[in-house]
């Protein structure tokens, strides 16, 4: 149940669905999440829309993600090296990524018509 937004440049057109996909899946086997929860977003700027720190390139992509707060630090290290392995396999060098995990919990969630998450069936573990 994450929320994902990926921010790179314009040079990511084309590829669009590669770069979800490289998350997505990283989200899957680390976190444990089933295939069919998605909530990932994809933002490109041009180079006049979004600063980034000096050496870094057009490539530069930032991954935030929000969900609840229930993993291990061994599922997060997972889960950033996968990110990592996958975008740089779509062409984001592994220097040029930076990912931002926000885990609020699980009350702070409304889902499936405004439900606490930590009072809904969500159909899964949390505690990955």
């Amino acid at each position: 149940m994450p929320c994902v937004r990926i921010a790179t440049g314009t040079w990511a057109a084309g590829i669009e669905m590669k770069l979800i996909e490289a998350v997505q899946s990283a989200l899957i086997s680390a976190f444990r999440i089933p295939e069919w929860d998605r909530d990932v977003v994809l933002d490109l700027y041009d180079a006049n829309r979004r600063i980034v720190s000096t050496g870094r390139s057009e490539r530069f992509t930032r991954i935030e993600i929000i969900g609840i707060a229930a993993h291990s630090l061994e599922a997060k290290r997972t889960l950033f090296k996968a990110i990592v392995d996958n975008l740089e396999a779509v062409g984001v060098p592994r220097t040029e990524t930076r990912i931002c995990l926000l885990e609020p919990p699980a009350e702070s969630w409304g889902i499936k018509g405004g439900q606490l998450a930590s009072e809904a069936d969500l159909g899964f573990a949390i505690n990955a």
